[in-house]
């Protein structure tokens, strides 16, 4: 399940099979929200689905919303989070070294990428914790704060992604790439459409959905 925007306050929340490749659900929506996910995996539920596993991007508080249900974080959205904060060449030694732990996610299993990720903190720990102080007003601060910031993300999001391993009988996908892929096609095609009014847009969109 994912959510794509055609500028602001017009969105498509949609919620995919990924096994049937079938579109279950979707709602249009001014904003994302964790208490809409909720409502469409409950109105699935409740038409008679059986929701085997979740694949979802890291949303705040999203990816512990569905108590018993397995839930995926995708991996590409977790490495974009990272390249957020280190850009994609960072300068650093310590930052490179933890965008290549970041590469491996998608190739190795969980017990492999947990031991680089391990390996690399041990190594660098000490730097990370580095602080300067501020000359002005004598306090001091990290020194390193996008780096933390990355490191902390993979930390937090780490029990998430590799639920595809842990429940490998499920089949679970590790990214929403099939649905970001839909959505591009979706966009690619509504760009020969341009000036249409948002009615007509939404009956491009659920026509598109049902092809």
């Amino acid at each position: 399940m994912d959510t794509t925007y055609w500028g602001r306050g017009f969105g498509l929340m949609l919620f995919k099979d990924s096994l049937t490749k079938e579109n279950l659900l979707k709602y249009y929506v001014k904003t994302e929200t964790n208490a809409k996910y909720i409502e469409g995996i409950e109105a699935l539920k409740s038409q008679g689905f059986t929701i085997r596993a979740i694949v979802c991007d890291g949303r705040k508080g999203l990816i512990q919303s569905f108590g018993n249900i397995p839930v995926q974080m995708c991996q590409f959205h977790q490495t974009a989070i990272i390249r957020r904060y280190l850009t994609k060449k960072p300068k650093l030694k310590a930052a490179q070294e933890l965008l290549e732990v970041v590469d491996l996610m998608k190739q190795t299993d969980r017990e492999s990428f947990e031991g680089a990720l391990k390996m690399w903190i041990e190594k660098w720990e000490n730097f990370l914790n580095e602080r300067t102080i501020n000359p002005e007003t004598k306090k001091s601060f990290y020194t390193h704060k996008r780096l933390r910031s990355a490191y902390r993300s993979l930390k937090n999001n780490l029990p998430w992604l590799f639920t595809w391993y842990d429940y490998f009988e499920l089949n679970i996908p590790n990214t929403t790439n099939a649905i970001d892929g839909h959505f591009a096609d979706l966009k690619n095609k509504l760009r020969n459409h341009n000036g249409l009014s948002l009615e007509r847009k939404k009956r491009f969109i659920d026509g598109f959905l049902k092809a």
